[in-house]
């Protein structure tokens, strides 16, 4: 049976390979979240996969708030970046493959069609540029490794695009959301299926590989997927909003 560790457990993508792991009894999995092991600090990794055989490592704990990314540059390079970098240590020392999971972020937008692993990433703010620097980081590093770019994940877990608009809407009757910026929505729990369907087979054959739901829409649209029929949806541009960070107008992968 192989043994899988989850790092950022406590988040969206981490709650959605918990509520999956009845659907694998093929693999045994060991959950952690930053009380059970912070992945910015060498010392506890070390001691933390000496204490574990590990066969896979998914990380799936990222700095994931791109505006705030734009004032606390520092916040967001320690874990997308050197947290990446001391895993891919760990798990080349001790012959774990790693899987990271990356983002539609690290491109600028501006290709106009679907972008594939052999585009050149070209971020355009803090998030994306942390987010490009850690897959870097765990290339230099080397070893058995997948970094696993997915675009715009929502799901009934944690905190992103779907459960925000969802609080919202227990308060407001409307809701104004950005129609002028595109990429392929990926429901978290898919991406689960894909990933975990891989480490059962042994089946990851490169180093860097997309995953999306494949159909490329606006946020606007995929509110509309969400919500309710009766929902009061108000179309409106990026830069109405005044979001701190710049945002690419297509990602798609």
């Amino acid at each position: 049976m192989k043994t899988v560790l989850v790092t950022g457990a406590n988040g969206q993508l981490g709650l959605a390979i918990q509520s999956a792991t009845a659907n694998f009894p093929e693999l045994q999995f060991v959950f952690a979240g930053k009380a059970e092991l912070d992945i910015t600090n060498e010392k506890e990794i070390a001691a933390f996969f000496e204490n574990n055989q590990l066969d896979y490592c998914i990380n799936a704990a990222a700095y994931t708030d791109v505006d705030k990314a734009e004032e606390e540059p520092q916040a967001a390079y320690l874990l997308n970046e050197t947290a990446p970098r001391l895993l891919a240590q760990a798990c080349k020392k001790h012959g774990v493959f790693l899987v990271h999971i990356s983002t539609d972020y690290v491109f600028d937008g501006t290709k106009g069609t679907a972008y594939t692993t052999e585009d050149t990433p070209n971020p355009i703010n803090v998030y994306g540029a942390s987010k490009l620097a850690g897959e870097k980081a765990i290339a230099a590093v080397g070893g058995d490794y997948c970094v696993m770019r997915t675009s715009w994940l929502y799901s009934e877990y944690g905190n992103n695009f779907q459960t925000k608009i969802l609080k919202k809407l227990k308060t407001s009757s409307e809701l104004e959301v950005v129609g002028d910026l595109y990429g392929t929505p990926t429901y978290a729990p898919n991406l689960v299926v894909f990933l975990l369907n891989k480490i059962i087979k042994s089946a990851f054959t490169s180093n860097m590989k997309h995953f999306s739901d494949g159909k490329t829409m606006s946020w606007y649209e995929l509110a509309k997927k969400i919500v309710d029929e009766g929902v009061n949806l108000n179309k409106v541009e990026a830069s109405v909003l005044q979001l701190k960070a710049r945002r690419a107008k297509n990602t798609s992968i």
